[in-house]
């Protein structure tokens, strides 16, 4: 027997929402994939998920805004529940990487939840810029969850004048 998986709308895939009746699915198809026990000590068995070590975690992809000024591209996002510590931000002269976890500490049974629309876990993106960047010259700023990258535009016309030293 054939059974259709709903597709993720645009707003679940964007936010990594799940709807509850999902998460108890997934939770009784895992109890009937269980392999059975482990016969060196007894344990349960991995199901057949966790014994897949080829698979990743799915991460979720951040939200932002790029815009430029003449001297400069500055990239927004929310990165509320982040601390700084856990954000982690790669710069070359074309691309920018923000990776970063959000970590839920609360402990409250999934029985009663109503709805769970947050985001928890692993989250990035990866942003082509319209135009060059000096990467050693970048600053990142967050306050009340609110990243800011400022990327110094790469002056192309820029001139040095060089001395020639006799030896």
């Amino acid at each position: 027997m054939f059974k259709i998986e709903k597709k993720r709308s645009f707003w679940e895939r964007l936010t990594g929402s799940v709807h509850l009746e999902e998460i108890e699915e997934k939770d009784e198809k895992n109890k009937k994939k269980h392999i059975g026990k482990n016969s060196r000590n007894g344990e349960r068995g991995l199901t057949e998920e966790e014994n897949d070590w080829m698979k990743e975690e799915e991460e979720g992809q951040l939200t932002v805004d790029v815009y430029q000024t003449p001297t400069e591209v500055v990239v927004q996002a929310m990165v509320a529940g982040v601390r700084p510590d856990d954000l982690q931000i790669t710069i070359t002269r074309d691309m920018v990487t923000i990776r970063g976890k959000r970590e839920e500490n609360r402990t409250i049974e999934e029985e009663n939840y109503f709805a769970r629309e947050l985001y928890w876990g692993t989250f990035s993106r990866t942003i082509l810029l319209p135009q060059e960047v000096e990467p050693e010259e970048a600053e990142a700023t967050e306050r009340h969850g609110f990243l800011t990258i400022r990327l110094p535009k790469l002056d192309k016309n820029k001139q040095a004048n060089v001395r020639v030293k006799s030896l």
